[in-house]
């Protein structure tokens, strides 16, 4: 890269085109469900103490299938609850080895997938 040269100019071109390109992704992150899939996609909303006090600040969290994409994750929570996130984020939590209380020692949990939702401000989940 130069000090003095036009290279600066072209790369602002470039970064711009790619910003473009993000806010068209973004736009498309919807997908179209077909009926009653949107239950298998979220299983339930997750209940804990942490989540609890995250669903105050307009974040809430649902376990979810583990084959599930963001725009399938947004799709559904649209179709069951009403509302649309603003962002999604998921997270894949691994299986946890565990007593048996056996002679066959330890066996583990299941893996388990959790999404969190946020919400734009204002808007809110009724769960009862």
């Amino acid at each position: 890269m130069a000090l003095f040269g036009t290279t600066k100019k072209q790369e602002n071109k470039t970064t711009k085109d790619k910003k473009a390109k993000v806010a068209v992704k973004r736009r498309a992150r919807t997908a179209k469900l077909s009926e009653g899939i949107a239950h298998e996609i979220i299983r339930a909303p997750w209940f804990s103490e942490k989540a609890l006090i995250a669903a105050e600040k307009g974040v809430y969290t649902f376990d979810v299938s583990a084959r599930a994409t963001k725009a399938e994750i947004a799709s559904a929570i649209s179709e069951l609850y009403k509302v649309t996130p603003k962002k999604i984020r998921i997270v894949n939590l691994p299986g946890k080895p565990k007593a048996m209380r056996t002679k066959r020692g330890t066996g583990y949990r299941a893996s388990r997938h959790k999404a969190y939702v946020y919400l734009n401000a204002g808007d809110t989940i009724q769960f009862a």
